[in-house]
Order: structure tokens, then C-alpha cells, then sequence
């Protein structure tokens, strides 16, 4: 099957994932505003960004295959985003030490050119030890998670919080769940492997 496959993010670690398929595909960023609304659970809304970022990209490109996700991280009933500078950093790292992250990830695969889309939530757990100040510094200092949500970054020094992770796709924490990319992905007829 020859057709476009898009990726709708600006996102280094969405590409970096899908680059791992090794597919031919395109990155576009979506134009959307990305707020939860009132009385939305956090699923709820990653899930309703992530096709709302396929049906944005469908619009420039009627004859491919557009692949959405949104992530949002969520502790004790807060939403934790991406913190820009270190002080918001160092505040989610104290709130979430001895607790658990759900990361829920949104993922949408849609056929622009048939209509067809398919899209569902993955999350994925991170339990973190208790963190002292001097640890959660010298982490900011090692890795400046300040684009990551929850300012945690499992791939590189962030291992080193964590006291336990629980899921089905490792990758869902970087912001990209390949397998049941992969299951849609066939499901849209592209062989993998």
C-alpha cells in the first residue's frame, strides 16, 4: 500500500518513535487549541485532541494516512503539563515524589481519504521513590525535562526517580504507544513488519 502517512506533532520524541517503524512519513504540526473543558476527564480529553489534531492535518492532506496523539500526565487528580522553566519543574517533582504519574496517552489513526479512523487511550504508571530536594536538583541539572509532561523523562537520568513503572507500551510514556500504533496502523492495511 503506497499512501502519505502523516505525523500530526511538532514533537521530537513523537518522530524518534515513529521513526522505529521504519516507515516514509511526514510531520505536520496541528493548529489547535489544546484545553481541557470543563467537567472532561483527563482521558476524555487527550483522546478528543488526539483525533482533533488527525481531522486538522486531514484537511491539508485528503489522501493519507494521519496518525494524532496527545498526552497528559495526572497525579492525585491533577493535571501535570509541561512545565517551560525550572521552577515549575522543581514544584511537580516535589508534588509527585512518593506518588504515582498516570500518563494518558490519546492516539488516533484516521484515513483521510476513507473516513475510516480508529483511536483509543493507552496509559502507562510511574510510581516515584521519595525525592529529596538535592536529588530532584541535580535531576533538573542532568536532564531539563522542562518540554516533558510532569517534567519527567523516562529515556535518560529520570530512571533514577522511579521506584516502579506498570503499563502494556513502554513507548505510551514518551507520548507515542508503537503497538497499538502498529495493530492500526495494519488495521488501515500498511505491513509491519
Amino acid at each position: 500500500m503506497t499512501i502519505k502517512i502523516i505525523l500530526a506533532s511538532s514533537s521530537p520524541y513523537r518522530k524518534e518513535l515513529l521513526k522505529r517503524l521504519h516507515l516514509a512519513f511526514m510531520t505536520e504540526p496541528p493548529d489547535i487549541e489544546e484545553q481541557q473543558k470543563a467537567g472532561e476527564s483527563v482521558p476524555d480529553m487527550v483522546l478528543r485532541l488526539a483525533e482533533e489534531k488527525a481531522r486538522h492535518i486531514a484537511k491539508i492532506y485528503p489522501e493519507a494516512l494521519i496518525i494524532g496523539s496527545d498526552q497528559a500526565a495526572e497525579c492525585s487528580g491533577t493535571v501535570l503539563g509541561k512545565p517551560g522553566n525550572r521552577e515549575i519543574a522543581k514544584e511537580q517533582l516535589a508534588f509527585i515524589s512518593n506518588k504515582s504519574l498516570v500518563f494518558h496517552t490519546g492516539l488516533c489513526v484516521l484515513n483521510s481519504e476513507t473516513g475510516k479512523m480508529e483511536s483509543a487511550v493507552i496509559d502507562y504508571s510511574v510510581t516515584f521513590r521519595d525525592l529529596t530536594e538535592a536529588e530532584i536538583d541535580r535531576y533538573l541539572d542532568k536532564e531539563q525535562p522542562f518540554n516533558c509532561a510532569g517534567s519527567f523523562k523516562s529515556e535518560k537520568f529520570g530512571i533514577s526517580l522511579v521506584e516502579r513503572m506498570e503499563g502494556d507500551d513502554p513507548t505510551a510514556l514518551i507520548g507515542l504507544p508503537l503497538i497499538r500504533l502498529c495493530q492500526m496502523l495494519r488495521n488501515q492495511g500498511i505491513s509491519l513488519p
